[in-house]
């Protein structure tokens, strides 16, 4: 008698791999914090973006020791990252470039109150540290100087997730062929396609509407350098931790990961905003 027909298997569901509940309780609640210090004081802001920034050099120090034994010190690059970040709002380009260079400095003399061994490895990972996370998050705080400086920062901020929601969703339901298969597995040419056509046209609608002498079809342009720029922060990260050999640079965040698995896109991409909108409806 021949056997009986086994059941099909039953379709396995896609998972964003992620605690979604969590994620998303997690996102509201920051945005919330964000939107409320951005459109009531803002120096209050400029304070937010220096603790992001202490926080996520933490987070990529103690990784670097962790996986690597690479000791970038901590305190230069967390006391130089927060003068950054007032430098750049309080005396703009010129001020930021000043407190960077003073920041590399004092990396390079306080690691010499250690042993000489690895001295270069670890000034060059500190140096790179200045530059990644307080340099390119200085932009922001520039961004805020504007007399619209609190739309800019918005624009920014929506943008962003924006793309990174589009990415998301379209590679999620859409996705098919690998963009970067060595480097992150997950992501898809459906989903930055998903990404470009989400950002456009959040950009269109900001720079009508939230930005002062916008127009949309700048805003289009600025949709999708900000898509490019977001996954080429994203992938960049993605190579950081691959070479460290880790998921997360952090848990402080549930859901999330850690303050830089938030930080990946948001950083590449604010010199692109800023410059943009310098360039497009000047610098306020």
């Amino acid at each position: 008698m021949p056997d009986a027909a086994e059941p099909a298997p039953k379709p396995q569901k896609k998972s964003a791999g992620r605690d979604l509940s969590a994620a998303i309780g997690v996102g509201v609640g920051l945005g919330a914090v964000i939107v409320a210090s951005l459109f009531v004081v803002k120096a209050v802001f400029v304070g937010v973006i220096a603790v992001a920034v202490v926080v996520g050099l933490w987070e990529l120090t103690k990784r670097l020791d962790e996986r690597k034994g690479i000791r970038a010190p901590l305190v230069p690059l967390a006391l130089g990252g927060a003068a950054m970040v007032v430098a750049g709002y309080v005396r703009g380009a010129e001020g930021a470039w000043v407190a960077m260079a003073l920041t590399a400095l004092a990396v390079l003399v306080w690691r010499m109150t250690e042993p000489p061994e690895n001295y270069l490895r670890d000034v060059t990972a500190g140096v790179f540290a200045v530059f990644y996370v307080p340099f390119l998050a200085t932009f922001v705080a520039m961004m805020l100087t504007a007399d619209d400086g609190p739309q800019r920062v918005l624009t920014f901020l929506l943008l962003t997730v924006v793309s990174d929601t589009g990415a998301y969703a379209v590679g999620w339901r859409f996705g098919r062929h690998k963009l970067a298969p060595r480097i992150s597995p997950g992501k898809t040419r459906e989903g930055l396609l998903g990404a470009v056509a989400f950002a456009m046209v959040a950009g269109a609608l900001c720079l009508e509407f939230l930005i002062d002498g916008g127009a949309w079809w700048q805003g289009l342009l600025l949709g999708l350098a900000v898509a490019v720029s977001a996954t080429l922060g994203d992938l960049g990260e993605s190579m950081i931790k691959r070479d460290l050999g880790i998921k997360d640079m952090g848990t402080l965040l549930p859901g999330h990961g850690g303050i830089m698995d938030r930080l990946d896109s948001l950083l590449p991409t604010a010199p692109v905003v800023w410059l943009l909108l310098v360039l497009f409806v000047g610098s306020g």
